[in-house]
């Protein structure tokens, strides 16, 4: 029988799938061609044989999709199925190594198991089977954004450290950023004590963030960092996405009087200590202001090079190997510590240093009964100095970690968004 023109078309998306057995069948019988109808009824019956055969129903997808380039290091790989179950999934780097992924357990998802590699070319081979046991098959092949098409945030403080009150959270990126207010919608920092918590941008690879006034003590704050897949600058993408929090430890403030020579240490505003200092001489004042501690040495070396302070043969006019109790409270150089080399009598009477503020100590810095080794064991990153009456400048809000030198209308000013 020769079908008709409504079963021809009926059969028309059957008969292009199946196209490779028609031709075939008609290239190699030539007899049952010119016989008459017999042939016409053989390919009719093989095209109904073939359409009747119904193809699985699980339906996979891949993200990302096949010849993707830039993807997330985080969250691109990921296998789905609906109306089946997941039989296998194989994803290789482009040189055959294996990356081991977990299955859910109703097999209808798998995901890697850890981060992707950066400028890593993957493949994902996924097989899975509809409910009467009938198989499909999907591959792809993507290719994770590069280093250079790329951005990370290094921030401070660490996570699940106990801070001072003054700690800001300070994210220095490694690329510039044009798109702040993407970038910044992607940082979210809250506290346990409800304070408003608003971010600055000092520049385009420095973003810090705090309350108006100092954190309350005992607080926790988190910090989560949503930047994965968020684009930055034209053609960069950042790719961190995680969760930081830290402890807000005691309250101490220290103010430091460049006029009586004094530094009151106080916790809660009641003074628990007193110590004579000596600040920056009339040639080299102090700066003035609020600056919070940002790192800890119990010795360190000081050469006045580093920083400016040189002899006409070029050296520094001080290197110090060994200064004890070494507390940083700017990146340009200005600390609290411990003086061994200096008189005794200079503190509390004279102002005699570079611009650094100086406790009496002790050569070796295991005396634990000078004032130097006391400041330093009962200071931790982020207590804040307020320092005054040096007769210098107030501290530029971004030498260090010191943008509380900034009313609070001016920070807010400085967000993107």
């Amino acid at each position: 029988m020769i079908a008709n023109s409504k079963r021809r078309k009926g059969l028309m998306a059957a008969s292009a799938l199946l196209g490779g057995i028609l031709v075939l069948s008609g290239c190699s019988d030539g007899d049952a061609s010119a016989s008459g109808d017999s042939g016409k009824d053989t390919s009719s019956a093989n095209v109904d044989e073939a359409a009747a055969q119904k193809t699985s129903e699980a339906q996979i997808k891949i993200t990302p999709g096949d010849g993707t380039n830039n993807a997330s290091i985080n969250n691109s790989a990921s296998v789905t199925v609906s109306k089946g179950t997941l039989t296998e999934v194989t994803m290789t780097t482009a040189d055959g190594g294996a990356v081991q992924g977990a299955m859910s357990a109703d097999r209808t998802s798998w995901k890697p198991s850890g981060q992707l590699e950066r400028s890593t070319t993957y493949k994902l081979a996924v097989s899975a089977k509809d409910s009467d046991g009938r198989v499909a098959h999907e591959n792809a092949s993507f290719t994770t954004v590069s280093p250079a098409n790329s951005f990370i945030g290094s921030f401070t403080p660490e996570n699940g450290s106990t801070v001072g009150v003054g700690m800001p959270v300070s994210i220095n990126f490694n690329k510039q950023i044009t798109n702040k207010a993407a970038v910044q919608k992607g940082v979210t920092v809250t506290s346990s004590s409800g304070q408003e918590v608003a971010c600055h941008w000092f520049s385009a690879q420095r973003m810090d963030c705090r309350p108006q006034d100092y954190w309350q003590e005992n607080s926790t704050v988190t910090l989560k960092l949503a930047l994965d897949g968020v684009e930055g600058a034209s053609g960069v993408y950042g790719v961190q996405q995680k969760t930081v929090t830290f402890h807000i430890g005691r309250n101490q403030v220290s103010y430091v009087d460049a006029k009586t020579k004094q530094m009151k240490v106080t916790h809660n505003g009641a003074v628990v200590k007193t110590i004579p200092i000596s600040a920056g001489s009339p040639d080299n004042k102090t700066y003035e202001g609020i600056m919070v501690m940002s790192e800890k040495f119990k010795e360190t070396r000081m050469n006045g090079a580093t920083v400016g302070f040189t002899d006409d043969d070029g050296k520094g006019e001080y290197d110090i190997k060994d200064v004890p109790h070494a507390i940083r409270l700017t990146n340009s150089g200005t600390f609290v510590h411990g003086n061994y080399w200096g008189a005794k009598s200079i503190f509390g009477s004279v102002n005699t240093s570079h611009g650094c503020v100086g406790l009496s100590d002790t050569k070796g810095a295991n005396d634990t009964g000078t004032p130097g080794y006391w400041f330093f064991t009962h200071s931790i990153v982020g207590d804040v100095v307020v320092v005054k009456n040096t007769g210098d400048k107030t501290v530029a809000p971004d030498n260090g970690l010191n943008g509380w030198n900034l009313d609070w209308a001016t920070w807010k000013a400085g967000s993107a968004v």
